[in-house]
C-alpha cells in the first residue's frame, strides 16, 4: 500500500509542479505518513495548497481509510469481493456501517454549514469530505485553516476524532466498536430488554465490558486534560478541547495553540499523544491493575440499581 502511495504521490506532485528529486522524497514520506495515519507532513500549511487537487486528495483518503480500518477489516472485504467467503464478519459489519455513517454524516455536516463561508472553492464538497476523513481516520492532514471553522464545525471534528476508526487499524480515538457497543446498552436499557444485542446478534458480556471501561476512561480523560489546561493556559475552552481530543487521538489536528502553549501545557499534550498511542485501557491496566487477593465478594441483591 505504501509503495502504490508512494508512486501515486509522485506523480501527483510532479504533475503539480514539484521538481523529480523533491517529489520522490516528498512521495515516500507522505505515503508512510498517511497510511500510518501520523499525521506528518513537509508542508508548512498542510495541504492547503492542495485543496483543489482531486489526484492528490483521493490518494490521500485511499490510503488513510485503509490504514485506519486495518488489515483485518481490509482482507475480510476483499475475501467477500473477491468470492472467497460467503459474507463478512460481524465486528467488520459493524466497522463498516458506523464509519460510512459518521463520515458520510461529517461530510454533509461540514458542507451544509461552511460551503458559503470558509471553504469558499469549487471542490466544497471534496474539501468537507477531507477534513471528516481526515478526523475519523486521525490522519490529521488539513485543506483547510482549521482555526477557521466555526464553534459547531470545530465540535463536530472533536467528535470524529473522539471516536476515531477501527481497532484493528492505525487510528487513535476511542473506536467505532465501543461506540456500537454504547449504543447497543442505551438501547436494550431503553426498551427494557434483559440482553444486550445490536444487528440483531448478541454481545457478549467481556465485550460489552471491555467497550463501557474503555468509554468511561477515556471520556475522563478528555474531561481532566481539558480541565488542567484550561486551568494553566488562556486560550478559548474549545479550541482546548480541540487540542485534547486531537492529542489523545493522535490525530495531529490543531487550530493553532500548539506552539504558544506554555511548557506545562505542551507536557499535558505529550502525555495525552503517548497514551492515545499506547491505549487508554492498556495504560489504565498498566498503572492500576491488581490482583484480586482481598476483594470481598458480594451479592447481586447488594446492589442498588
Amino acid at each position: 500500500m505504501e509503495i502504490i502511495g508512494a508512486i501515486l504521490f509522485y506523480f501527483a506532485f510532479t504533475n503539480a509542479g514539484m521538481d523529480n528529486l523533491k517529489a520522490v522524497w516528498f512521495s515516500i514520506f507522505h505515503s508512510v505518513s498517511t497510511f500510518c495515519t501520523a499525521g506528518f507532513g513537509l508542508f508548512n500549511n498542510g495541504f492547503e495548497s492542495y485543496q483543489d487537487n482531486t489526484f492528490i486528495n483521493t490518494i490521500i483518503s485511499i490510503l488513510a481509510i485503509s490504514g485506519s480500518l486495518g488489515f483485518i477489516v481490509i482482507t475480510d472485504l476483499w475475501y467477500r469481493i473477491s468470492g472467497k467467503s460467503k459474507e463478512i464478519s460481524f465486528t467488520t459489519k459493524i466497522i463498516i456501517y458506523g464509519f460510512l455513517f459518521l463520515l458520510i454524516l461529517g461530510t454533509l455536516l461540514i458542507y451544509s454549514s461552511e460551503s458559503l463561508s470558509i471553504l469558499g472553492s469549487s471542490s466544497t464538497l471534496m474539501t468537507s469530505f477531507f477534513q471528516a476523513m481526515s478526523a475519523m481516520t486521525t490522519v490529521g492532514f488539513n485543506t483547510i485553516a482549521i482555526g477557521e471553522f466555526s464553534l459547531p464545525i470545530l465540535l463536530l471534528i472533536t467528535f470524529l476524532m473522539y471516536i476515531g476508526a477501527s481497532p484493528s487499524g492505525t487510528a487513535g480515538g476511542m473506536k467505532i466498536t465501543t461506540l456500537t457497543a454504547m449504543l447497543a446498552i442505551l438501547k436494550s436499557r431503553l426498551f427494557g430488554q434483559t440482553k444486550i444485542t445490536f444487528l440483531n446478534r448478541l454481545i457478549p458480556f467481556e465485550r460489552i465490558y471491555v467497550a463501557t471501561s474503555t468509554f468511561m476512561l477515556y471520556t475522563s480523560l478528555i474531561f481532566l486534560f481539558s480541565f488542567l489546561l484550561s486551568y494553566f493556559e488562556k486560550f478559548s475552552f474549545e479550541s482546548i478541547l480541540f487540542e485534547v481530543a486531537s492529542a489523545l487521538g493522535t490525530v495531529g489536528l490543531s487550530t493553532g495553540i500548539t506552539g504558544d502553549l506554555s511548557n506545562i501545557g505542551k507536557i499535558l499534550i505529550i502525555i495525552l499523544m503517548f497514551i492515545g498511542r499506547v491505549g487508554v485501557l492498556t495504560f489504565g491496566f498498566a498503572l492500576l491493575q491488581q490482583k484480586n487477593k482481598g476483594i470481598k465478594k458480594i451479592k447481586l441483591d447488594d446492589l442498588a440499581v
